[in-house]
């Protein structure tokens, strides 16, 4: 066992374990595994991009030391740019909407970073916290503003170090890579990255209720319909770090599936997943029962499954939603997912051209 010893919270970021999940890998014949993205120091895989974003900016001179870093964000990157800017001592203050759970809000001001709470207004909306980021830093030349969905440093942040680590810990014996997709920078990086180790791995995106990802790589719109617990996953546009992404199929799963795997996972395993972490675990099962028995499929946990405490794990919010918390037997759910191939997309537009 290799253990560090570091400065700074930084020098802790990358490096997580692979885990594989006994239960799901047994019953569906394949390797399941999960990237434990939640031993970064800010508990998510955002503490990859958040570092390497402001490491670019300093290197190009964008981020110069007194100056303030601005960002727009669904919680986990605000986590994650709180803790770099203060391990490289820069203040931050994070937009954020005021929808998102009460434990990235408190998570965000722990490290040390103010916060501006907006409404959860449409894109197209000035008052969209995006907007909102990027107006601070417009009026004010002592902001930098991270742009995590434009600026292609997220996406490098996983082409340099996430894929590498996936493809070294697999000894480059990856079938299938499961993503979900919110700014488009981890599907992004660790796709472009494997597919230049081995074309033939098969990359995968997992898709929640009320993104227009799926129907963007189906018809080349953005359409959606209903709405998921989810936070930070899905868009409703094409940015550039999703552009990057070397997607072959797509999947779109509902909400009720998560509560399902999630609980089935954590009383099998152990394992608290998030709810972003349990659409890519249900899309992996369903992956893998969709391919020959012997494959090793990798996914993402993203963060603490703690962070979904109030959603996920909270039977009153989920009646709200007209969710069950009971969930639906995993002989019933394998049943299912085994019948309902109509629902994988094969991606063959070439988008990230367009």
């Amino acid at each position: 066992m290799v253990s560090r010893v570091v400065d700074r919270q930084t020098d802790m970021i990358g490096n997580t374990d692979l885990l594989k999940i006994q239960s799901l890998s047994k019953i569906s014949g394949s390797d399941i595994y999960v990237k434990c993205e939640y031993q970064n120091p800010g508990g998510s895989i955002k503490d990859r991009a958040a570092l390497q974003l402001v490491k670019d900016a300093i290197d190009s001179g964008e981020l110069q030391p007194g100056m303030s870093i601005v960002e727009g964000t669904a919680g986990n990157t605000g986590i994650g740019l709180a803790v770099v800017a203060k391990s490289l001592g820069y203040d931050l203050l994070v937009v954020m909407p005021n929808d998102q759970t009460p434990e990235k809000t408190k998570m965000i001001e722990l490290h040390g970073a103010r916060l501006k709470a907006v409404p959860p207004v449409p894109f197209k909306n000035r008052e969209h916290f995006y907007h909102t980021a990027r107006r601070i830093a417009e009026e004010n030349d002592n902001f930098w503003w991270a742009n995590q969905f434009e600026n292609t440093s997220n996406m490098r942040a996983h082409y340099l170090h996430t894929g590498p680590e996936i493809w070294q810990q697999t000894e480059g014996n990856v079938d299938i890579l499961v993503s979900v997709s919110g700014t488009g920078g981890t599907i992004g990086g660790n796709s472009r990255y494997l597919k230049e180790q081995n074309p033939n791995i098969e990359i995968w995106l997992a898709d929640p209720d009320g993104s227009g990802s799926f129907e963007f790589l189906r018809s080349g719109e953005y359409k959606s319909a209903g709405g998921s617990m989810t936070e930070g996953i899905g868009i409703m546009r094409l940015v550039e770090n999703f552009r990057q992404a070397k997607i072959d199929y797509a999947l779109n799963l509902p909400d009720q599936d998560l509560v399902s795997i999630a609980n089935f996972v954590r009383e099998q395993d152990g394992i608290v997943l998030g709810s972003s972490s349990a659409l890519n675990v249900a899309a992996a099962f369903f992956a893998a029962l969709h391919r020959e028995p012997g494959k090793t499929i990798v996914t993402f946990a993203c963060d603490l499954g703690e962070r979904s405490a109030s959603k996920l794990y909270n039977p009153d919010y989920l009646q709200s939603r007209e969710l069950s918390q009971i969930a639906e037997p995993i002989e019933k759910i394998m049943q299912r997912y085994k019948s309902d191939g109509n629902r994988i997309l094969k991606v063959n537009r070439e988008y990230w051209l367009d």
